[in-house]
């Protein structure tokens, strides 16, 4: 049997150890890009996320004199309540009432005008109007659009689609980068930051141990978000209600409808049905029904008390009844005829599909409603992290870069990455912008920081 030389052992064990340092660099070196480009903007979800996760209390705080109410034995009906809106905003049109969930919660009635929508609150005792807020100066409603989409539109939902996807691959290179390859005697670097072997390693280990601890946290907000988002979400729930997932037929009333309005397109309700298809309504010699006909409706089928009723705006519209509380089980979206009052579709958390219920409780969940106050408190926690760890890692790159370059790690042979572009084209299929934002990346690597002398050193200095 031929036995391997000592020199030909040597040169294998040199070209491993090669490969794998080599590995190792390239994936350094995209977490390194991924970091110095996306850090800023994790930074903002995560700080407008951890006020957003206090959004009642927030809101009961801000709004304290709309919201409370000293209950009376007696409520007027919401036609008065609705009659008594008409009559301060003669010229806007009514477009949602919602009762309030409970005796001391004031009633609030939508109404738009051609300039703008904002809620009116109504004592429902009294018919009193007790004042009136624009959907544009609700406070939650601008942390939830920079939140969402930075205030910027299409355009802003996009870029933090993108922000999210690429948080993934920070997280995976994360994970390889902080994995321990030398024997250790204990968890110290690896659990727990080494606090006594110099300012170097701690600086290190304040990034790589607090990241590693809120890694599912993370993983786990980013992906509960991505169905929200304008891209991924819409076409991850075209699959899920289109591709055997859809509607039971035991939601609906009666046939089917055939009908290009989707319910989000007429009502706020939960994931799980904002493409359930809108019915009509049978208008023939037929009186609409009453709005308090339609309260009554909706307590006779069990809404929660958070409920809201979109009122049509149109002969063949329907009502939709809406409830998006707390938790993900209460939810519930019934369309009902405008003239007869009849149930013309119940969709409920029991008729959501696996796909359907996962990301209700996803949504509830990340949100911080589910549970109440611990899961606010959890994903509070979880938000401090991302904030710690992307700080912590900005605070490394600037002590150890030198003071007339950016410091990348230098970048291997490409045919020794192929693995890794693997693991990336992988990544990019399953999120569309992360795939083409890569092919972006790699040919600005190749073609510019590869081959220009000047651009390398800047980079790699």
């Amino acid at each position: 049997m031929n036995q391997m030389k000592p020199t030909e052992q040597s040169t294998q064990a040199k070209s491993a150890k090669q490969k794998a340092s080599s590995f190792y660099r390239t994936v350094w070196r995209w977490h390194f890009y991924a970091g110095i480009i996306f850090a800023p903007f994790l930074i903002m979800l995560a700080v407008t996320g951890s006020i957003y996760l206090f959004k009642p209390q927030i809101e009961q705080v801000l709004y304290q004199q709309y919201y409370e109410v000293t209950p009376q034995d007696e409520r007027i009906s919401a036609t008065e309540q609705i009659n008594a809106v008409k009559a301060n905003y003669p010229d806007a049109s009514i477009t949602k009432y919602r009762p309030g969930e409970s005796d001391a919660r004031s009633s609030e009635v939508k109404i738009a005008t051609a300039d703008a929508s904002s809620t009116v609150f109504v004592n429902p005792y009294t018919g009193k109007i007790i004042g009136e807020l624009a959907d544009d100066d609700r406070i939650m409603n601008k942390i939830e659009e920079i939140h969402g989409e930075l205030m910027a539109g299409t355009i802003g939902d996009r870029i933090v689609e993108l922000v999210a996807c690429w948080a993934i691959v920070l997280i995976v290179t994360g994970v390889f980068l902080w994995f321990p390859r030398k024997k250790s005697t204990g968890w110290s670097g690896i659990l727990i930051p080494r606090l006594r072997q110099g300012k170097k390693i701690f600086r290190r280990d304040l990034h790589a141990v607090p990241a590693f601890w809120i890694t599912a946290g993370m993983l786990f907000l980013i992906l509960t978000g991505l169905p929200w988002s304008g891209f991924w979400g819409a076409n991850f729930q075209s699959v899920a209600t289109n591709q055997g997932l859809g509607y039971p037929p035991s939601i609906w009333g009666g046939d089917p409808p055939v009908s290009a309005a989707k319910t989000k397109d007429v009502a706020e309700v939960p994931w799980a049905a904002e493409t359930l298809d809108v019915p009509k309504s049978n208008v023939e010699g037929l009186v609409p029904a009453s709005i308090d006909d339609i309260v009554s409706i909706a307590k006779q089928q069990g809404m929660d008390p958070s409920y809201t009723i979109s009122i049509p705006s149109d002969p063949s519209g329907v009502y939709t009844l809406s409830a998006y509380p707390a938790k993900a089980e209460d939810e519930a979206t019934i369309h009902l005829d405008q003239y007869s009052g009849a149930v013309l579709a119940d969709y409920r958390f029991d008729n959501y599909g696996l796909v359907g219920k996962v990301v209700a409780l996803g949504i509830t969940l990340h949100k911080g409603t589910e549970f109440g106050l611990i899961n606010q408190l959890i994903s509070l926690m979880i938000c401090l992290g991302i904030i710690l760890v992307a700080v912590s890692g900005f605070y490394l790159w600037l002590k150890r870069k030198p003071g007339k370059g950016m410091g990348a790690p230098n970048g291997p042979p490409a045919q020794s990455v192929k693995w890794f572009l693997l693991v990336l084209i992988v990544l990019g299929v399953l999120f569309p912008l992360v795939g083409l934002s890569l092919i972006v990346v790699w040919l600005v690597d190749l073609l510019i920081i590869r081959q220009i002398p000047a651009v390398r050193r800047f980079l790699n200095a």
